[in-house]
């Protein structure tokens, strides 16, 4: 299990913003287990990648680790050209590249994911949703943030999409700061 400054960093490179990298976005869909170390080789080589992690909480033999865990596990997004493309597919860590359609759909919600994250707020995994009251946050941190409001218990929860995936993350928010679209 790795220390936390022993994994890769979730946006390479460091200090900028998805939308500021120029190139053709791609998912890779990694074998299990290689989300990391997929990303320190497209780091060796200098492309481009996001790979949203999360703390997560794990109780062995008594005790409790926290160790750093992708939020999409078995994916990796990538940038770069074909050649880059290329490179990734000799890793031998990616059992499916997923070419994407829509790239500037995918970089706004990608965006969304890793404002929450750099944010330092709590996110986890959602179910996927379609249907559901379309939201704005309107102040605090993730303003101007756009997804779905679901309840859960007694709290609402922001829910962002990556429709690529077919995946949702989830964040606690409070319900006054939502506006409806």
């Amino acid at each position: 299990m790795l220390r936390p400054d022993e994994n890769p960093p979730i946006l390479y490179p460091e200090q900028s913003q998805l939308a500021e990298i120029n190139g053709c976005w791609w998912v890779a869909h990694t074998k299990a287990r290689n989300e990391k170390a997929l990303a320190w080789e497209l780091m060796q080589w200098e492309i481009a990648y996001f790979l949203p992690m999360r703390e997560k909480v794990q109780v062995r033999k008594g005790r409790r680790y926290r160790p750093v865990m992708p939020l999409f596990g078995g994916y990796v997004f990538f940038c770069g050209d074909d050649e880059a493309r290329y490179k990734a597919l000799t890793t031998n860590r990616i059992a499916n590249v997923i070419e994407v359609k829509d790239q500037a759909l995918l970089v706004y919600e990608l965006e969304q994911i890793n404002q929450v994250l750099q944010s330092k707020i709590k996110l986890d995994l959602h179910p996927f949703l379609k249907k559901g009251d379309r939201c704005r946050v309107t102040a605090g941190p993730l303003a101007g943030m756009e997804g779905i409001m679901v309840r859960k218990r007694n709290n609402a929860r922001l829910v962002l999409n990556v429709a690529i995936l077919g995946q949702a993350a989830a964040t606690e928010i409070d319900a006054d700061l939502l506006e409806p679209l």
